[in-house]
């Protein structure tokens, strides 16, 4: 196969990272963008040349004015979009937030408009189908301390 050839078919997915943050009640971060109907997790696309976790670090401190420790990687979904094409998509493990990183939260004016904690039975209501399966998985994950994978918010296995 000729290198040009080779390289037209070589996946150039976009990717993002996000957050997962919790309440002293398990409840979980979530914040309502100004340019979207529905609710998301903080986080955002991975810029040319830095890691899922940089961003993932990044977008935290754009959005939500913090720097909290990120830790573990939790989720990594394969969920590719007619409209954008390929997509990978990490969530990593925020913690939960102590009284004074969240009465550091200062939101990002441009960006979005409120940031609430919500219980894990309201993720269904509050986020696209795809996202809420990504966030329940990654609860679930934090559970039981082991990473898992997924396509379209779905383990394949399945």
């Amino acid at each position: 196969m000729a290198e040009n050839e080779h390289e037209r078919r070589m996946a150039t997915p976009r990717m993002a990272a996000g957050a997962l943050f919790f309440d002293d009640q398990g409840q979980v971060l979530l914040v309502k963008p100004s340019y979207k109907p529905k609710w998301e997790i903080p986080g955002g696309y991975i810029e040319r040349g830095e890691s899922p976790l940089a961003a993932c670090r990044r977008e935290v401190e754009e959005e939500l004015g913090i720097t909290p420790t990120i830790g573990a990687l939790l989720v990594i979904d394969w969920a590719p979009s007619e409209a954008e094409g390929d997509k990978v998509l990490y969530v990593f493990d925020g913690g939960q937030l102590h009284p004074n990183e969240l009465a550091g939260i200062k939101l990002a004016p441009d960006e979005l408009l409120a940031a609430e904690f919500r219980p894990a039975d309201d993720l269904d209501e509050l986020l696209i189908p795809r996202l809420a399966r990504r966030v329940k998985a990654a609860i679930t994950a934090r559970a039981e301390a082991r990473p898992t994978y997924l396509e379209h918010g779905q383990s394949p296995t399945r």
